[in-house]
């Protein structure tokens, strides 16, 4: 049986505040397409790291690693976020 780690990562947009949750690998999808359509900085994201993946201290450690990669994305596109990126962050469901 796979077994893959979940981020439940809070965002912050305003006065608004959720959660979304996603695997790693959504992320680096996410990144992939950022950098390819946006040229966002391809360092940005934090590595993908194997050796005790699962670790409660390294999950802990990258969860808010990729808090700090979405609000740094968030940032960097104040008035109108990537398709793609308002999609991850399902701004459809919260801003109207």
């Amino acid at each position: 049986i796979p077994s893959f780690q979940v981020y439940i990562i809070q965002v912050s947009v305003g006065n608004h505040q959720w959660t979304v949750k996603h695997r790693y690998s959504d992320f680096h999808d996410l990144h992939e397409k950022l950098v390819s359509e946006k040229r966002i900085d391809k360092n940005l994201l934090p590595p993908k790291k194997m050796i005790g993946k699962n670790s409660k201290s390294l999950v802990e450690k990258r969860q808010k690693e990729l808090e700090v990669y979405l609000q740094t994305l968030l940032l960097k596109f104040p008035v109108t976020a990537p398709k793609v990126l308002s999609h991850f962050l399902h701004f459809h469901l919260y801003v109207s």
